[in-house]
């Protein structure tokens, strides 16, 4: 296995795992946006106020988007165990 393997592996690890998690960030960016929207109109500052929506929401969000991550994950998995034998020398 050379570095250019080693790497080429590492990139595709690293971009997997940006995919599975932008959906649950992206919902949690949003929500959070717009509780911060809401606290400069309504002038309500608590602090419990942020983050309660936000943990709902990448909750809920990671159920949305599970059965997708479960078919990226095996799909890398299965791209990993099929090619063995290049890494592998």
């Amino acid at each position: 296995m050379t570095q250019g393997d080693i790497i080429t592996l590492a990139q595709q690890a690293m971009m997997t795992v940006l995919i599975l998690a932008a959906p649950m960030l992206g919902f949690g960016l949003l929500v959070g946006l717009l509780v911060s929207i809401f606290q400069a109109t309504t002038q309500i500052q608590e602090a419990t106020l942020a983050f309660i929506p936000k943990i709902v929401a990448v909750l809920l969000s990671f159920l949305i988007f599970s059965p997708w991550l479960i078919n990226v994950i095996t799909d890398f998995t299965r791209n990993l165990f099929t090619n063995i034998n290049l890494y592998i020398k």
